[in-house]
This record gives C-alpha cells, sequence and structure tokens, in this order.
C-alpha cells in the first residue's frame, strides 16, 4: 500500500505513452465515457501552446497528473494566467498526499514562470474537495456557474441516475497571496467569524444512490445559496469540515 515515504518524481510529461497513460489515469480514476476524455492531441497540444502536464511517477510508472492550459484573464490589462484543467491520482495511491505534491508543484512551475494565478472548477457538493481546494491550498471562490458541462456529466459513474446539472465552482489560486504562501507552508489562517455559512451533504454519493430526490433539491439549495451570496459581495474563503454538517464559510 502507497504510504507518505514513497519516493514519488514528479516530472512533466511529454512523450506519446506518457499521454497515454493519462488517458488511462482518467478512465479509472473518473469513470469517464470516451467522448469525455481528453485524448492525447490534447495534451501535446496545451503542451505545444505553452501549458504542461506534470506527472507523479512511481517506480517508474504514471500514478497522476496535473495537466496546466495555458489561458488569460482580464485583470486590468490582459494577464497570462493557467487553467489547471484536471488533477487525478491512481485509487490505490489517494490519500496519501500526492495530489497536494502535484499541486504545489504546479504552483513552483508557474512561479517560475512569472505565473500569479492559477484557476479551475470543483463540485461545489463534495465536502473533501471543497476542504483541499479552500483549506489546504489556499484557493477561493468568487464565482458559481450551473450546469457547466451540461446536464447527466456524471462524476459517479457508478451512479446511474439521470438528470442532474453539473454545477461548478470555480477556484481562484492567487499563488503569491499571504493565504497561499501559508498554506504551501502548512500554516492555517485564523477563522474569523463568516458573514454566512453554506452547508452541503456530509456524503454526497450516498444521498444520490439512497435519496436521488432530495439529492436534486439539495443540489438546486446549495445553487441559490451561492447565488444569493456572490450577488451580495460575499466571498467563499474557507470551508468547514463536520461529521454532519460541512459547510462553505463566506466573508
Amino acid at each position: 500500500m502507497p504510504n507518505s515515504d514513497l519516493q514519488i518524481d514528479i516530472r512533466e510529461c511529454t512523450t506519446a505513452d506518457e499521454f497515454d497513460a493519462c488517458i488511462s489515469l482518467q478512465r479509472e480514476v473518473f469513470g469517464l465515457i470516451d467522448r469525455e476524455l481528453s485524448p492525447r492531441r490534447h495534451f501535446i497540444v496545451t503542451m505545444r501552446a505553452g501549458g504542461w502536464t506534470l506527472g507523479a511517477f512511481f517506480e517508474g510508472k504514471l500514478i497522476g497528473f496535473v495537466l496546466s492550459v495555458p489561458a488569460f484573464r482580464s485583470n486590468g490589462s490582459e494577464e497570462r494566467i493557467f487553467y489547471s484543467h484536471m488533477t487525478a491520482v491512481k485509487k490505490e495511491f489517494q490519500s496519501h498526499g500526492i495530489g497536494a505534491r502535484l499541486k504545489w508543484a504546479q504552483r513552483d512551475r508557474a512561479l517560475a514562470e512569472n505565473i500569479r494565478f492559477i484557476k479551475w472548477t470543483f463540485e461545489p457538493v463534495r465536502a473533501r474537495n471543497a476542504y483541499f481546494n479552500l483549506v489546504r491550498l489556499g484557493a477561493t471562490v468568487r464565482q458559481y456557474i450551473p450546469n457547466f458541462y451540461g446536464t447527466d456529466y456524471n462524476t459517479t459513474p457508478d451512479v446511474a441516475i439521470s438528470g442532474f446539472d453539473s454545477d461548478r465552482l470555480v477556484a481562484e489560486w492567487q499563488l503569491d497571496s499571504e493565504k497561499v504562501i501559508n498554506a504551501s507552508r502548512g500554516i492555517s489562517a485564523p477563522v474569523a467569524e463568516p458573514a454566512q455559512k453554506i452547508v452541503i451533504p456530509p456524503d454526497w454519493r450516498s444521498l444520490l444512490i439512497n435519496e436521488p430526490e432530495k439529492a436534486r433539491a439539495e443540489l438546486l439549495r446549495i445553487r441559490n445559496e451561492f447565488e444569493r451570496a456572490i450577488s451580495k459581495g460575499l466571498v467563499c474563503e474557507g470551508f468547514e469540515r463536520d461529521e454532519k454538517t460541512p459547510a462553505y464559510l463566506l466573508f
């Protein structure tokens, strides 16, 4: 079994075989159907356009990767940034800090290229991902996008339930901010009293399987609460772990 003392080599993927291993990992980790997979040409074009894929290797085999797509944002001027399209870690190597190592390596590489900002999306109903993004990485959320990938884009492939929208939160990672610097050093920021909390289900997968209509109602409630909070100028800066009522913290 993997452990924190494993010798993991993180380096850029550049060959067709390495990109094919990334495709296989997408199938295994996300269970995506073929039309939803990022193909080899996507990885190659991204590399040629100024982006890169960092891979985590154990005993010479790819066990994880993060894909960084070059992008721009209007921030007074056109600022070059990265869009982090996908992060995946082989199932038996999850929960051992490899995803975090990939993300911090992504930050280091971006800063070395004088890029200060990375963004990506994640599901608002996944408590584990929310804590990872907002607390462990120090990201911030200012945007909620309903049905980002379209209805029935299923990230729970073993659950055959249709009619669900693919809502996403946008994680903003200001790489040189105090919050992110502290997170990179394992320093937890003091938690002030939030202006609002948005509670989410503690186990989305179980809710989806056992009570799909309640899950649908919960997704709509979370969407409405986020949209109202963001319209009032609130920003999501943290996440509170709890076995019964995990919650986003907005300020």
